[in-house]
């Protein structure tokens, strides 16, 4: 899902390598962050239905490039000029352990009670694997615990299967922390060499284009981390002066088409590159749309202002974090009432080529599809505000106490 970007790393820019000013913050991209968590979700929903068989929501996956380009924008922008000292780069690690691991492990908490109460109920068995077992696994349970499951340690998706990519996203944060704290503001010269050196390697050694995850789910992250964090080293600060500009004379009508056109080529490259070797140039896409989308020069940008578009990029993370668990419960709710009232909800489908259990087509499939990010939102909103948002506040008092 990441993502990553969808962890929102930073509530406010203070400086750069170059200083920039301070409060500054990205609304519109945090808007966009949570479009794309959304836009996952709907990947990951199994229906029969034209919207999940579609090749724009088929290739969804690769809007997690997304969250690891805009990540390491915001975070280059955020702690260019904060990680010359040990005690700050203590800080940075235990601000963006206390970001994302609070809500994984009670996630993780949710997949672990569930599959126990599989366990104890053996109606709830279905026709699928034993309770702790496949992707459920105790050692795989581990892995998770530890933010290991993205770095190669394990064979297939587990648990939690999004969080693939907050482990892969976490340890970007610490080699980049890390290369700064060393290289200092010679840094951006293993920013490039990671730009150039991941898609060469994805190219050379994937065997499913840019849809990694388990395997070489660290290298994709760290070349749209690197790629988004290039972009705020360089640019940065044109773009602080740029939006200073445009903020006073409002949006403008050459922005607005430029605008409109970036999005047209987000969707025509999604659409055409998920299932390729093209894909492997997403993150070059994206960095191009955060570049355009930073300045906040047109109406697309003036609308994803809206407090619902902030509100739902506040909710992305969970969004990503919470979205495969709410799935799974309404199947297995939609499961009873067919076994209930046998009204052909749910049952055997093929997903984009794929055998899988899924909601079916028509009114079933697009319903189920509006019920389950209603679902997804509603359930994102109460861990952000009960979870999320305390546990961030606590680890950052924690940090200050450094």
């Amino acid at each position: 899902m990441t993502q990553a970007a969808f962890l929102n790393p930073s509530d406010a820019v203070v400086s750069t390598h170059a200083g920039t000013i301070a409060g500054e913050r990205f609304q519109v991209l945090d808007s966009w962050r949570g479009i794309c968590a959304l836009l996952v979700a709907m990947f990951h929903f199994p229906t029969a239905s034209a919207i999940s068989q579609g090749a724009f929501i088929g290739s969804s996956y690769l809007f997690v490039d997304f969250f690891f380009a805009l990540s390491g924008f915001v975070i280059a922008s955020s702690y260019a000029d904060r990680l010359s000292q040990p005690v700050q780069v203590a800080r940075f690690a235990l601000v963006r352990f206390g970001r994302i691991y609070p809500l994984h492990v009670i996630m993780l908490a949710a997949f672990a009670g569930f599959e126990l109460l599989r366990l104890m109920l053996p109606q709830l068995h279905g026709t699928g694997a034993a309770p702790f077992t496949g992707g459920f696994d105790l050692k795989s349970l581990l892995a998770n615990l530890l933010l290991l499951q993205g770095m190669g340690f394990e064979d297939h998706l587990t648990w939690n299967a999004p969080s693939w990519s907050i482990s892969a996203e976490f340890f970007a944060y610490l080699l980049f922390a890390g290369v700064v704290f060393i290289a200092g503001t010679r840094a951006w010269i293993w920013l490039v060499a990671a730009t150039v050196t991941a898609p060469l390697f994805l190219l050379g050694f994937s065997t499913h284009h840019m849809d990694v995850s388990y395997d070489f789910g660290f290298i994709r992250c760290l070349y749209g981390f690197s790629l988004g964090a290039l972009l705020a080293w360089f640019q940065h600060d044109s773009i602080a002066g740029a939006r200073q500009l445009l903020a006073r004379s409002g949006p403008r009508l050459s922005w607005t088409l430029a605008e409109i056109v970036m999005v047209a080529v987000i969707v025509l490259f999604v659409s055409l590159a998920g299932g390729n070797d093209f894909g492997i140039a997403a993150p070059l896409v994206f960095a191009l749309a955060l570049f355009l989308f930073a300045h906040e020069g047109g109406w697309i940008s003036a609308l994803l202002r809206a407090p619902v578009m902030l509100t739902l990029g506040a909710l992305s993370y969970s969004i990503y974090m919470v979205h495969i668990f709410v799935q799974a419960r309404l199947i297995n709710v939609a499961g009873l009432v067919e076994h209930k009232l046998g009204l052909g909800l749910v049952g055997d489908i093929v997903l984009r080529g794929s055998p899988a259990t899924g909601f079916g087509t028509g009114w079933a499939g697009t319903g189920a599809i509006v019920v389950m990010l209603v679902a997804t939102v509603a359930a994102s909103w109460i861990t952000w505000r009960f979870l999320e948002m305390p546990a961030l506040a606590w680890f950052r008092r924690l940090s200050k106490r450094i």
